[in-house]
């Protein structure tokens, strides 16, 4: 089942939970605005190439929209449009002042040099320049893309409108970006596990976790959970999987991937089928990678008890009925991985103060969104007498439906 029909389930789900009336519920789900727009740009070898760039702006009733910028070959209409209404339903979630947006070019990365995808990333921002800003669409960095990109869009935006560090985050600290910001998602996940295992009067330390994926949100997570206690067993990445049932020691292994851009060939553990790593014995598992990657046909082998959505919709609703009859626990995408977007904000109003907070405030603050958004879930949970998934969606589009009424949608 592909991201969109799975995000237009779960909304649908959660519509008739709260008992939105059935206009607003379809006033909902369309788009603010969808933008498409060719970018052609001279490669370093003189000929020209051309490339198809998006921007959904999903919806602006809680504030400005936010989200990604993804570069890569499968920038598909439909994965982009479900990815900014998760937008809209994760920022209400979070609790911060935001609504939903998403966007990308259809591109490799890997095959561009770094002028061409400055060159790129340029015509890009000189083509939605007008449609996005500070009080109407933050951009972010999302895959393919980091904190160089964001600064190309930040000095390509203010050459029309002026220095405006705030109009995108994931920027370079240099120029106005958040200490703690990097390591925010894999936090958030951290905090997100914490308030989970509570719950269930349980702590991080002595858990088995394993995590598919050791980008950015798996390996910072790998490094907090690790540091709280937490026993990682297995991991894997694009290049491999490793395993080791006593705990892998996650300070060499970051050293490893550094150097061999892979965990593949780690010698403190044993290589395993990377297609095995979701239904490895554990307690917890994190995925994340891609989307979809639990779904019908693995569902039923899953050991771990409890599953954090680290990626964004890496369950496929298929695979939910299947688990929640195993009494498998999860928490979902909209809330485990908001500590992304929840420190993206702390950066938007750092830049907007003009004034740089130290990290531990970050932290702290990221911790009290995260704690308090788990008990504003968990009371949905209980309303609806609905499993986290449900909690999470009700609380979100129940968050931007009260707003848009309030704004007066009708008029």
């Amino acid at each position: 089942m592909n991201a969109l029909v799975a995000t237009n389930r779960n909304f649908k789900l959660a519509a008739r939970l709260l008992g939105l009336d059935s206009k607003l519920e379809r006033s909902l789900l369309i788009p603010f605005r969808e933008i498409k727009v060719e970018c052609t740009i001279p490669k370093d070898d003189g000929s020209l190439a051309s490339f198809v760039g998006f921007r959904v702006q999903h919806d602006n009733a809680r504030g400005p929209m936010k989200g990604g910028i993804r570069y890569h070959p499968e920038v598909d209409p439909d994965e982009v449009n479900a990815l900014a209404q998760l937008m809209t339903w994760k920022t209400a979630v979070a609790n911060i002042p935001y609504g939903g947006a998403k966007g990308g070019i259809g591109c490799d990365p890997g095959e561009l040099s770094v002028s061409e995808l400055e060159r790129l990333t340029r015509v890009f921002t000189q083509k939605i320049h007008d449609l996005i800003g500070i009080h109407t669409d933050v951009p972010a960095p999302d895959m393919g893309t980091g904190p160089q990109t964001m600064a190309w869009i930040l000095d390509e935006y203010s050459k029309f409108h002026g220095y405006s560090p705030a109009v995108v985050t994931g920027k370079p600290i240099d120029l106005g970006g958040s200490l703690g910001r990097d390591a925010a998602t894999g936090r958030g996940v951290l905090f997100a596990t914490e308030a989970l295992l509570n719950e269930h009067g349980k702590n991080i330390s002595g858990q088995r976790f394993v995590i598919q994926g050791f980008g950015n949100v798996g390996s910072w997570a790998a490094q907090l959970i690790h540091e709280s206690g937490g026993k990682i067993v297995a991991v894997s990445d694009i290049s491999g999987a490793v395993m080791n049932s006593k705990g892998l020691d996650i300070p060499s292994l970051l050293n490893h991937v550094k150097e061999k851009r892979g965990v593949k060939g780690f010698h403190g553990g044993d290589p395993i089928d990377p297609t095995s790593i979701l239904v490895e014995d554990c307690d917890i598992l994190i995925p994340a990678a891609l989307g979809g990657v639990i779904n019908r046909e693995n569902a039923n082998d899953i050991k771990a008890k409890f599953i954090i959505e680290a990626a964004n919709h890496p369950t496929d609703p298929d695979a939910d009925e299947i688990l929640s009859k195993k009494g498998v626990v999860i928490l979902p995408d909209i809330y485990a991985n908001s500590g992304g977007v929840t420190v993206s904000y702390f950066e938007w109003v750092q830049n907007i103060q003009g004034f740089l907070w130290d990290e531990e405030k970050v932290n702290n603050e990221l911790r009290t969104y995260m704690t308090k958004g788990f008990k504003d879930v968990k009371e949905m949970c209980k309303t609806h007498n609905c499993d986290l998934r449900m909690g999470a969606f009700t609380l979100g589009v129940n968050r931007v439906a009260r707003a848009t009424v309030l704004r007066g949608w009708e008029a």
